[in-house]
């Protein structure tokens, strides 16, 4: 029986390799079309990004202040208006509002598309003021973090003031202003809220005797910052069972004392 033909066999050959041919062929073009339409896709985005007219910044909104205006954070964030909204750098504008403004505590910058740019402010709170007798009588904020974060000409009303009265030299070689500062704002952090209302003055005399001056005369030895809770619950417990008391001790919240009327 004879074998097929060349012809026949360059047949069975084009039937056989045809199709996986044009396959390929079809994968190709559909890659290269799909490259391209990457490409396109990639460079109008760009383009409607960092070159067209619709995409810019044109506002700067300001929420959150209390003490700060709007314009002293716009003019401190420096954001460029007329510029490609993706183009602003965030974290350079938060940056440069913590370095320029101390009162602002955290801030966060954010875009508004398709123009804008909001700047969510949260100032420092005082718990503390000290007096600023290099300066004309003014008086430094001091917040709960023990940052020292603005000077005012006017004590802010319901902030206690810091008295650091520490007459030994040891002292501050051991503690550090700045430490005793903390001390203190430690303190006020854990002052009952019917006893900060009264509370005049934080005297500091060391790391561990800190005193409260109330209002009618009354004082509080607090002794250190530790145990700040308990001396808290000890004193509103004193105050109520001696409410004719001057002087209270919770230095000792097991051993609480109360003395004068």
């Amino acid at each position: 029986m004879a074998g097929p033909t060349t012809a026949e066999r360059g047949e069975r050959q084009k039937l056989e390799s045809g199709p996986p041919r044009l396959r390929r062929l079809r994968r190709l073009r559909m890659l290269i079309i799909l490259l391209i339409a990457v490409v396109l896709v990639t460079a109008a985005a760009l383009w409607l990004l960092y070159g067209s007219p619709w995409l810019r910044t044109e506002k700067v909104s300001v929420s959150g202040v209390r003490v700060l205006t709007d314009r002293q954070v716009r003019d401190a964030a420096d954001v460029s208006v007329g510029s490609p909204l993706i183009s602003i750098d965030t974290d350079a504008v938060e940056a440069r509002l913590r370095r320029k403004l101390p009162r602002i505590d955290s801030v966060d910058v954010v875009r508004s598309w398709p123009h804008g740019i909001g700047l969510k402010v949260t100032e420092r709170t005082p718990v503390l003021i000290l007096k600023n007798t290099g300066n004309g009588g003014k008086y430094i904020e001091v917040d709960a973090k023990g940052v020292r974060f603005a000077t005012v000409s006017d004590a802010p009303r319901g902030v206690p003031a810091l008295e650091l009265a520490v007459s030994e030299p040891a002292v501050l070689r051991r503690f550090p202003v700045d430490r005793l500062v903390r001390e203190a704002v430690g303190v006020a952090g854990d002052i009952p809220a019917a006893v900060r209302r009264d509370t005049r003055i934080v005297k500091v005399r060391s790391y561990d005797s800190i005193s409260l001056e109330l209002s009618g005369g009354r004082s509080v030895e607090w002794g250190s910052a530790e145990k700040g809770r308990a001396k808290a619950r000890t004193l509103t417990a004193l105050m109520k069972a001696a409410p004719g008391a001057r002087h209270f001790d919770v230095s000792a919240p097991i051993a609480p004392a109360s003395s004068g009327s």
